[in-house]
């Protein structure tokens, strides 16, 4: 690749972090012409940018759509992760044999340090972030990057020999890798999701699947043997594969035994802790849990350090994240739920009655499951909101739930929920969808909510105090 970048011209598609530190980085490696493309009007983009680059002599801005003009002399293409494989500008430049490749297969290029890589459906950022917890007790040198938000290139670019890179990996990115190779591989699970871009669940899993394309002999894969899917990936695996399982026992493996997390490394099982000191809630949260030490033991990392994270990792924002309790009802900001089966995780991970909040924007999702089973989950009263909301209300009230509100924004949903509430309960966002529909991302619709439950919990004590 280096090859196509040096002394050439080369596209960047999207013009979010991501594609903003692809460009940073290809004019380092010299470039000789970088054109930032993206959708976005002119005046759409931040100012910064803007003004950052259109003074930039190597650096043409291009914005307002993505005509075919731009190919002209281009002889590489970095897409984001976010632009859908189906455009025309990127069907136009595979018919002129132009390649085309993720931000993070250019940032695997360029770099001087080995990368971890961690992928799945559900619990790609708390793994990847309990990971970078465990290694930091050990190596003073640890970036968890990629999907996380921290662009992977940006990581590349600040990472030094002797350092290590943990990169969350979806399958927007997966997809357009070459060569890009990971030391450690990780699958934590596999469920539909993002099926308005991969268009079929088969070029779903093959995406997912490339996590495992590039490794060799002396590489490590970890799967979740619990998964039938992603078991079928241990036919692919070219190097040592470390399993884990919350439901039997491996040989070799992560896996429990009378509560307890052991590693097995063939010859002897090692006690990590037992499982119920793990400080993050939930069975999933379990499985993300065995996943890291998984990873963490495949790094080299000792189980006493591996054992202090553990109990004590406090979780991520926007993951079953505790607000604020008002009136004895429980606020919970799971934004990052942005499919079915993460809202149902964090349904099975709360105890007692729950008014969910949930809706968005539709990634081909199927909530019939969801449905079926919300009232025994202890769901009681459903509040909707964005583009899924009748569909999502249409199918729960197949199944039966009564109390189903459709409210038109985040402030009004938290207030019908607290209305509906009683002490004891407890309210959780977690839409089983992705946010673009109404907000910039989960992270915005999370601060949005705990912003919500502020107002709400200071307008309450207002009423309350003397005038």
């Amino acid at each position: 690749m280096i090859e196509k970048i040096k002394g050439k011209k080369v596209l960047v598609l999207g013009l979010a972090r991501s594609g903003r530190a692809a460009v940073q980085l290809l004019v380092k490696a010299g470039a000789s012409r970088v054109v930032a493309n993206d959708h976005q009007e002119l005046q759409l983009l931040p100012r910064e940018i803007v003004e950052e680059y259109q003074k930039h002599p190597r650096i043409e801005l291009a914005a307002g759509g993505h005509p075919e003009s731009l190919l002209e002399g281009v002889a590489l293409i970095i897409k984001s992760p976010g632009i859908k494989p189906g455009l025309a500008l990127l069907q136009k430049a595979r018919e002129k044999g132009i390649p085309v490749c993720s931000e993070i297969e250019l940032a695997f290029h360029f770099s001087a340090v080995p990368f971890i890589g961690i992928t799945g459906t559900n619990g790609k950022t708390t793994t990847a972030s309990l990971t970078g917890d465990i290694f930091r007790r050990q190596f003073p040198g640890v970036y968890v990057a990629g999907n996380i938000g921290f662009p992977l290139c940006e990581a590349v670019m600040e990472a030094s020999k002797g350092d290590i890179i943990i990169a969350e990996s979806s399958s927007f990115q997966l997809e357009d890798i070459r060569n890009f190779r990971v030391h450690i591989a990780a699958v934590l699970n596999i469920t539909p999701d993002h099926l308005d871009y991969h268009e079929s669940m088969e070029n779903y899993v093959d995406a997912k699947r490339k996590i495992l394309l590039n490794q060799n002999s002396d590489d490590w894969a970890v799967l979740n043997w619990d998964d039938p899917l992603v078991r079928t990936f241990s036919s692919y695996i070219k190097g040592k594969m470390l399993p884990f399982s919350r439901r039997e026992e491996l040989n070799p493996g992560v896996c429990l035994r009378d509560n307890n997390i052991f590693i097995n490394n063939g010859l002897d099982m090692f006690l990590v802790c037992p499982a119920g000191e793990v400080k993050i809630p939930g069975l999933h949260n379990l499985e993300n849990a065995l996943a890291a030490v998984a990873i963490s033991w495949a790094g080299g990392v000792k189980v006493e350090n591996i054992a202090l994270s553990l109990k004590t990792f406090p979780g991520v924002p926007h993951r079953l994240e505790k607000v604020e309790e008002i009136g004895g009802v429980t606020f919970i900001n799971d934004s990052k739920g942005t499919n079915p089966d993460a809202t149902l995780n964090a349904l099975r991970a709360l105890p007692g009655p729950k008014i969910l909040i949930a809706g968005g924007l539709n990634k081909g999702s199927d909530f019939r499951h969801l449905a079926q089973v919300m009232a025994g989950e202890g769901v009681k009263s459903l509040v909707l909101l964005g583009e899924t909301a009748s569909l999502i209300a249409s199918a729960a009230r197949m199944e039966g739930l009564k109390d189903v509100y459709v409210v038109p924004d985040l402030q009004a949903a938290v207030l019908k929920a607290f209305t509906s509430a009683v002490p004891g309960d407890t309210v959780l966002l977690s839409p089983a969808c992705a946010s673009w529909d109404m907000f910039k991302n989960f992270e915005e619709r999370g601060e949005l909510f705990k912003s919500a439950v502020i107002s709400l919990k200071e307008g309450l004590e207002s009423e309350k105090s003397p005038h």
